[in-house]
């Protein structure tokens, strides 16, 4: 059958989780981008809709219960040094209980929150789509008012 991103495009999703201006983010270990900080994300399972997939993976890397999320943006990530390629539908919220924590410390490293101004690089370049899309998104929002 193959391997997803590797032997064929995968199909991923990510979180782009907000509190106060700032983006939790947390350090990857393991490829793609192994050394990058990266939103909460991961592979979408088949018959999965994207955005319950994002909410779990979520849950499952910073221990918070998401309640509601909203479409952010698509990613497509052309990983050369991992010979890895995704498709990755970004969602993004504020609403969320609880403190995050490395729950799986085997996959990352850190997990913190981080102004938009002052992020830690690398960053993935799936972080890096979604804090460009939540930029324009605060823009407009700026530009409207």
């Amino acid at each position: 059958m193959g391997r997803p991103g590797i032997d064929f495009p995968g199909f991923g999703c990510g979180l782009a989780i907000m509190r106060d201006g700032k983006l939790l983010l947390c350090k990857r270990l393991k490829a793609p981008e192994a050394g990058h900080w990266n939103i909460v994300g991961g592979k979408v399972d088949h018959m999965e809709r994207s955005e319950l997939a994002a909410r779990r993976e979520a849950e499952e890397e910073s221990g918070l219960s998401i309640r509601s999320t909203r479409f952010l943006c698509l990613s497509e990530q052309l990983i050369e040094a991992d010979r890895q390629h995704w498709i990755s539908m970004i969602y993004v919220t504020d609403d969320f209980s609880g403190e995050p924590q490395l729950t799986e410390p085997d996959k990352l490293s850190d997990i913190g929150w981080y102004d938009l101004d002052a992020l830690p690089q690398p960053l993935s370049r799936f972080a890096a789509d979604a804090v460009r899309a939540i930029r324009v998104q605060t823009k407009a929002l700026v530009d409207a008012n």
